[in-house]
């Protein structure tokens, strides 16, 4: 035992390793298994990304509407814009498919041209009747159907912007699925298996192509892309990752190993995801993918050392303890500076980001861990090298490449600096015009027809984003008040000139057609009642709504009569335009509703999802810094000299500043899929700082603190990795290009170019700092390690290891 501890950390740390290699492996595959259990409980998510902390004032108030109002994201949509429609076949099908789907348990309302309902006066009961619009024994002849058709477009305002579109002549479905299954896998299947089954079946009937949306149809597609895409990013990064090491390494036996390790990798983060019960989500469905360009890095440094290291001295023994010896440190604080990048997101109070700090960040470590171990013990029983797989440690390209950065480095430093100067003032400029956005659809997959749909339903009904306002009278039954109606009508008319904005829809639009409806049916009465109309035309209306279960008003108002609900539908738009929008709505509210007599909030996911891009944009740099700190303390820890710290985050900031500027150029917003690329880049591109400055230090001590000759050395040493890893890193991170989802391809392609940068920049801006300031920079006391006491004879504690 005293001959264990009278060596080194990682001397020991290899020992046990080398010693224990069946204990190790039985550890892993235990592991493996029992977080393989665990996948059982893994689920999809089934609402919407939220990005605010849960006691965020726009939550709380989002809540509270659910709370009041039930869940308003239920709506599906079906529309059609075709003059084929009022056909005596396609109605009949259109009657057919509308009746079957309300038939459903599922569906708790449907509203639809075939079956809809006019509010007609019946003055002896004093209340309006709902009786048929359509008379269904006529429908068999064209003329009828054109006459309904002229009817609906002429004397239904009501409807309008519900059912259809005046000017376009499109009609359109409101389906209300049952609250219940809204935020449930139940909602997929029965999207996935009921419903879309039927909208195929008349369209293949009739030949009329139908539109589909709704936030309920969307999220349900959208999941599954985010699943399929999972299958397709592992694969793809795996085939990809496994090829280039292939063809750095030309051994099968090295790739083998590798791909091994990230699949166990993946296995694991499966494992986490289930162990935690976290949802996958559009974050957390990245993660296994970067388990894999992120192992695969680690495996090219351990093989590479392993091959150096046999060429130099040809003893496998002593080559397998020193992949351990040399680069543990290494490794270990380039996988620590990576999971710190992933690390910064669990301070935010959004449980989405937590959940993808978390689980991204242990799965690092836990790769970390798991090369450490296996690839030693997979060489230990594995021949040794053979020449043509040490080629590559002097292949002609990598050696050039290599050659060209050391002659820039020694004689045009100067010009490193003028080009690294010159691109940082470009590049400030550049994100100087950065801009932000955000909407619930802005990222989604272009090529798909649910987003096409979006489009229809953007053009045609002015969006399907639910964004909603709620006017609290402080008193029961004070929204019938003919004052409270008046005051709505004025938001709802500033709501009707916003061309993003669709037709508001609220109990004001009940209360017109009631009136309408007491003078027969004519369109011209659309409107509310005067003061002297008021008493019976409002006593009308509130007997028409009494004990009716199909009543499309009765989410309006509350069961109390007191709070009042608007719901109008938003386009896709900016973060911006949203913002405008909403200071726009909030002038006239708090104009027309005194804050002593009334109560408004406006909510909506379309707005909660706003808000939480902008709180992301406002974390934004307190993330950075936070991950900035973090990685600084571990390098501290490291090099025991805050001065080379100072040095080493030049060359990590340059890229960050690189890759600002190309989103300002081309136009590349700020929203919540490339806020992630900072924080992330950072992490990983420090990875080559720590592996340059760790050779360098062993470097120092080896050529007696002969600065410019250990530079010169630790390019060669450890260049040839730096450059291997980064190559895997773009295009691992590239493979995110191939997503239909917009903020996926841009965090991917943001990332890639980021670290190809962060490895020019290590290779070349750092040794030139280290040389221009080494006077400053490099002195025993501050590079010095512990003391570690080594055997008396090296020799045969590496000969020892593995008997």
């Amino acid at each position: 035992m005293a001959k264990w501890f009278s060596i080194g950390f990682w001397e020991l740390v290899a020992r046990i390793v080398l010693k224990n290699r069946i204990l190790m492996l039985s550890i892993i595959i235990a592991i493996t298994a029992l977080l393989a259990l665990q996948w059982k409980n893994i689920q999809f998510s089934f609402t919407e990304a939220n990005l605010l902390p849960d006691d965020h004032i726009v939550n709380k108030e989002y809540n509270a509407f659910l709370d009041k109002f039930g869940e308003e994201g239920n709506l599906i949509v079906v529309g059609v814009k075709d003059d084929a429609f009022f056909t005596p076949k396609a109605f009949a099908a259109w009657n057919k498919l509308m009746i079957e789907i309300k038939a459903q348990k599922e569906v708790d309302l449907v509203v639809s041209i075939n079956d809809l309902k006019q509010l007609k006066k019946n003055e002896s009961l004093q209340t309006f009747e709902l009786v048929p619009f359509v008379d269904s024994k006529k429908t068999n002849s064209a003329a009828y159907l054109n006459s309904i058709k002229k009817d609906l477009f002429q004397n239904m305002p009501f409807y309008e912007g519900l059912l259809f579109n005046k000017k376009s002549g499109s009609i359109r479905s409101a389906i209300y699925l049952d609250k219940k299954i809204v935020n449930t896998a139940h909602r997929k299947d029965y999207i996935v298996k009921e419903f879309i089954p039927k909208i195929d079946a008349f369209e293949k009937e009739t030949g009329i192509d139908l539109r589909v949306s709704g936030m309920p149809y969307i999220r349900t597609l959208n999941a599954l892309s985010i699943v399929n895409e999972i299958s397709l990013f592992i694969g793809a990064s795996l085939l990809l990752t496994s090829l280039i090491f292939f063809f750095f390494f030309r051994s099968f036996r090295a790739t083998l190993i590798a791909i091994i390790i990230v699949i166990i990798g993946v296995m694991w983060t499966f494992g986490l995801l289930g162990l935690f019960n976290y949802q996958i989500t559009v974050l957390t469905a990245l993660v296994p993918t970067l388990v894999i360009v992120i192992g695969i890095p680690n495996c090219i440094f351990l093989t590479n050392k392993y091959q150096q290291e046999y060429s130099a001295h040809h003893n496998k023994a002593r080559a397998l303890q020193r992949v351990i010896t040399k680069v543990g440190t290494a490794t270990l604080m380039t996988n620590l500076t990576t999971a710190a990048g992933f690390a910064t997101f669990i301070i935010t109070s959004s449980h989405l980001l937590k959940e993808f700090g978390i689980i991204s960040s242990l799965s690092i470590i836990s790769l970390f861990f798991l090369c450490l171990i296996v690839i030693p013990i997979y060489y230990s029983y594995q021949p040794v090298p053979k020449q043509k797989h040490l080629e590559h440690l002097n292949r002609n390209y990598t050696r050039k490449f290599i050659n060209w950065i050391a002659k820039t480095v020694k004689y045009n430093r100067k010009y490193v600096y003028i080009v690294a100067l010159v691109v940082f003032l470009v590049s400030i400029m550049g994100a100087l015009k950065i801009k932000t956005s955000g909407s619930l659809i802005e990222d989604m997959p272009k090529n798909t027809s649910f987003y096409k749909d979006i489009l229809f339903f953007e053009k045609e009904f002015e969006g399907i984003m639910p964004l909603e306002i709620t006017v609290d009278t402080k008193r029961k039954k004070g929204v019938m008040s003919l004052s409270t109606l008046k005051k709505m009508d004025e938001l709802q008319e500033t709501i009707e000139e916003i061309p993003e904005l669709s037709k508001p829809i609220s109990i004001l639009n009940l209360v017109k057609y009631s009136k309408q409806a007491y003078y027969n049916g004519n369109p011209d009465y659309y409107d509310l009642p005067t003061s002297q109309e008021q008493s019976f035309i409002l006593g009308y209306a509130k007997n028409a709504t009494k004990n009716s279960k199909n009543n499309l008003m009765k989410s309006y108002v509350d069961s109390t009569g007191q709070v009042a609900r608007i719901t109008t539908f938003m386009r896709d738009i900016g973060t911006g335009n949203m913002a405008k929008i909403e200071d726009k709505l909030w002038a006239k509210a708090n104009k027309i509703f005194p804050k002593d007599r009334y109560h408004v909030v406006m909510t909506g996911k379309a707005l909660v999802f706003e808000k939480g891009t902008q709180y992301l944009l406002d974390n934004l740099v307190t993330s950075l810094l936070f991950a900035v700190f973090l990685i600084s303390l571990l390098m501290v820890f490291m090099f025991r000299s805050f001065k080379m710290v100072i040095v080493s985050l030049i060359p990590n900031l340059l890229p960050l500043v690189i890759t600002a500027g190309l989103m300002g150029y081309f136009g590349i917003p700020l929203k919540p899929s490339t806020i992630l690329v900072f924080s992330i880049a950072f992490g990983l591109s420090v990875d080559d700082t720590i592996h340059f400055l760790a050779q360098y230090r062993q470097e120092l001590k080896r050529n007696n603190w002969k600065i410019k000759k250990s530079v010169f050395a630790t390019i060669k040493e450890s260049g040839i990795s730096m450059f291997y890893t980064s190559v895997v890193l773009f295009v691992g991170f590239s493979v995110f290009m191939l997503s239909d989802f917009g903020g996926t391809v841009a965090l991917g392609g943001l990332i890639a170019i980021t670290l190809a940068f962060g490895m020019l920049s290590n290779l070349m801006l750092l040794p030139c700092l280290v040389l221009t300031l080494n006077k400053s920079l490099t002195n025993k006391q501050e590079f010095i390690e512990p003391k570690i006491v080594i055997l008396n004879n090296p020799k045969d504690a590496d000969n020892e290891v593995l008997h």
